[in-house]
């Protein structure tokens, strides 16, 4: 261990920095949301600085480093350009016993900075001793996609509790086991969600009761998995799907992401396909309802986003009116999903000025829409699930007054491995589906926005087949 990590309270003590750059601002900024009284010895000021010096926030001596200002502070920082001034202060500071961090100069410092993610009062600090800063923030990045903000509101909502914890368990391993089954279970989520009342409630509960081994109550997650691609999961939902004890999943979540959820979980299938349903609606709500009576953490999985044609809310419904707890995780829904990974902005002020999500089939399987409002110029619209209804999407779309030579873009499996752009038009479209023996899932996007699919094509899988396939005309 080349260094000694530790944590000092600055808070109300006078800390200096030399140097008055961008560097030094940075440095600057840290001291000051850790309560450090700040002055900063420099002829001149960033623009940043400068704004902070306005308001009050910190103290300027405008002139160059002098060795008396060494006398006072506590914390010493030296961010100039001139190594000899480095030096100086270094040498200074170390004389007198007091921490000092020349930025970018490891031999001259006493302590290194490092790289911070900060959920406070949660705090993690990585550094790799002046080796290589570049790869601490990198740890760091990746760290941060990991710890949700809201760890920091559990640290500060289990500090208020400690003192009744530790008098109701005297031994140091059933407060270990309490403290475990508390921060992996429905009080923490209960704070993550906003909800700190039930958690206290849960949390005073369960010291009354002694309960070293958690037994909270079940909770229902129901977690949009986004169209495919596993980047695009959200870190609240990348959490969610590590803890939870049951996975209830649909056709529509992806294998990679499958791939993501916790190893020991209990995965149940209640995918649906038309006119072919593993396990009717009402029976999946109903299940969700069970497993959380249960106790257990139920995972509802859905492809998209669960409040849009997800059949969420007929879920959540069910939940609420028998007492379950439940958090909803939005996602990344497919029209968004596919349409960027084709290069289609489904608005742009040159073609579209409004954009419609549409289901192509309803509850008893017609496809019965309002097509006056959708046939409109400057609208893109977006079919899910239209794919069997096209023969009449594309009747009823011409016969209300959208030009047969209207672009339409078909996404197949979009964003994912298999992802498939096939370009046509109004009149072609059926023809279309039928040459490219096209399944579901397959999402149809209608507008003059599809146009620009030929210029704005970033993502293709199949770059050495080449680029998509366009039938029809403009």
């Amino acid at each position: 261990m080349d260094f000694l990590p530790i944590f000092v309270n600055i808070r109300q003590q006078p800390c200096l920095v030399v140097g008055g750059g961008e560097v030094a601002a940075r440095k600057v900024s840290l001291l000051f949301k850790a309560g450090a009284v700040v002055t900063v010895v420099a002829p001149g000021l960033s623009h940043e600085l400068a704004d902070m010096l306005r308001a009050g926030d910190i103290k300027h001596l405008a002139r160059e480093f002098a060795d008396d200002d060494i006398r006072q502070p506590v914390l010493v920082i030296a961010a100039t350009d001139n190594r000899a001034v480095n030096q100086q202060v270094s040498a200074l500071a170390k004389a007198r016993g007091i921490p000092v961090n020349v930025v970018d100069d490891p031999e001259l410092c006493s302590f290194i900075m490092p790289s911070i993610v900060d959920r406070s009062p949660l705090q993690i600090a990585i550094s790799t001793g002046g080796a290589s800063p570049v790869l601490a923030r990198m740890i760091r990045t990746k760290l941060e996609g990991c710890i949700p903000a809201g760890y920091g509101r559990l640290a500060g909502f289990v500090d208020k509790f400690r003192d009744k914890v530790k008098a109701r368990f005297s031994n140091v391993n059933q407060r270990r086991m309490f403290w475990e089954s508390v921060l992996e279970g429905s009080v923490a989520e209960r704070v993550f969600t906003g909800h700190e009342d039930e958690a206290t409630a849960q949390l005073d509960q369960a010291i009354i009761a002694g309960d070293a081994k958690g037994q909270f109550k079940g909770e229902v997650y129901l977690v949009g998995a986004g169209p495919g691609d596993p980047d695009l999961l959200t870190f609240r939902a990348l959490r969610l799907m590590q803890a939870a004890d049951v996975v209830v999943y649909d056709r529509l979540v992806s294998p990679a992401i499958m791939e993501l959820v916790r190893r020991d979980a209990e995965l149940i299938y209640v995918g649906k396909e038309r006119d072919r349903h593993t396990m009717q609606q009402e029976n999946i709500n109903q299940l969700l309802v069970r497993l959380a009576q249960e106790g257990k953490r139920v995972l509802r999985l859905k492809g998209g986003d669960p409040f849009i044609f997800g059949r969420g809310g007929e879920e959540i419904e069910t939940l609420a009116e028998n007492g379950v707890v439940f958090q909803v995780v939005p996602g990344i829904t497919a029209a968004a999903g596919c349409a960027a990974y084709s290069g289609i902005p489904l608005t742009h002020r040159d073609y579209s000025q409004a954009c419609v999500f549409v289901t192509g089939h309803l509850k008893d399987g017609s496809i019965d829409l309002n097509w006056k409002v959708l046939a409109q110029p400057n609208q893109t619209v977006v079919f899910y699930m239209g794919l069997h209804g096209a023969p009449d999407l594309c009747k009823n779309m011409i016969s209300h007054g959208m030009p047969p030579s209207t672009p339409v873009a078909l996404v197949q499996k979009g964003t994912t491995p298999e992802h498939r752009t096939i370009i046509a038009t109004l009149d072609t479209l059926v023809e279309t589906v039928n040459t490219h023996n096209l399944k579901p899932p397959t999402l149809i996007i209608v507008g003059e926005v599809v146009k620009l699919h030929e210029k704005l094509d970033w993502f293709d899988p199949h770059a050495s087949q080449g680029k998509a396939v366009k039938v029809g005309r403009w």
